[in-house]
């Protein structure tokens, strides 16, 4: 496994690969990884001849009083469970390789970017779009997998890969959960004892919700109530959103169907953690 920490080197190797006629998988991340990443970077392996992994926290996506800074951070940790995955190549840039002075494009998806997370972080998606854009005219990956934890994530970069014609393959893969229910994510290691177990609401939200519409209670409105009064129970849980959508639109929806996606975002303490799933199948 090699680890390219440049963009000439990176694009050296894609070459490479490419005139081996090799089919390029790739995973982008932020690094700190779980079972989740791994999840994907299994599927790649069996995707590709040549598996890239790229770990670059990226700063176009967070916004003011975020936690840039503390995002948990450890490549020598994640190069060694890659390397037992099979990845081939780690592309960990540095912030003024991605980013060099003078650097003034961006990608902006419009709409779907400006309800939910986008709502309440301004230029998020922003930073989002141009970091995936740009890594993938780096890796010029035939397939790029992300999970589906991030939901409104993977519906924009699945209109912007759609809008721009690019030819790459995303596939979602499916949220990877802890035996208690709890989504994986980088940033459960920010929970103190008590707010992981105050964290498990999520999921048990969404199980109530599910369970509301299995017996034909439909009503938005009434699941979104009755899932405010659950979190509300827990002493450092605070709401940021709680909203019903259509899958590929993501238009808020007043009567769930089988296009139906509940999806959270709740701060537990200081942490802001979210989840999502179908309601009817």
């Amino acid at each position: 496994m090699e680890i390219v920490s440049t963009v000439a080197t990176m694009q050296q190797r894609v070459k490479e690969a490419k005139g081996k006629g090799q089919q390029i998988a790739f995973v982008p991340t932020m690094g700190y990884l779980h079972d989740g990443h791994l999840s994907l970077l299994k599927e790649g392996r069996k995707r590709g001849d040549l598996l890239v992994l790229s770990i670059f926290v990226n700063p176009t996506q967070f916004g003011r009083g975020e936690d840039f800074e503390d995002y948990p951070r450890d490549l020598q940790r994640d190069s060694e469970l890659a390397e037992k995955i099979g990845v081939d190549i780690i592309f960990a840039p540095l912030i003024n390789e991605m980013y060099p002075r003078g650097y003034a494009t961006y990608v902006d998806v419009e709409g779907i970017t400006e309800v939910l997370c986008g709502a309440t972080r301004p230029g998020h998606f922003r930073g989002v779009t141009t970091v995936v854009n740009k890594l993938f005219n780096i890796v010029q990956p035939h397939v790029a997998l992300f999970g589906n934890k991030d939901f409104q994530q993977l519906t924009v970069i699945h209109r912007m890969v759609l809008d721009l014609n690019m030819p790459v393959e995303v596939v979602g893969m499916p949220i990877f959960r802890e035996d208690d229910g709890l989504a994986m994510s980088s940033r459960n290691v920010y929970l103190s004892g008590s707010q992981r177990q105050q964290a498990l609401v999520l999921s048990q939200s969404l199980e109530v919700a599910r369970r509301m519409a299995s017996v034909g209670d439909l009503d938005s409105h009434e699941i979104i109530e009755t899932l405010k009064e659950k979190i509300s129970t827990q002493s450092e849980a605070r709401i940021d959103y709680i909203k019903i959508c259509h899958q590929l639109t993501l238009e808020e929806q007043r009567k769930v169907d089988a296009d139906s996606v509940l999806l959270l975002a709740v701060f537990i303490g200081k942490t802001r953690l979210i989840d999502n799933g179908f309601l009817l199948y």
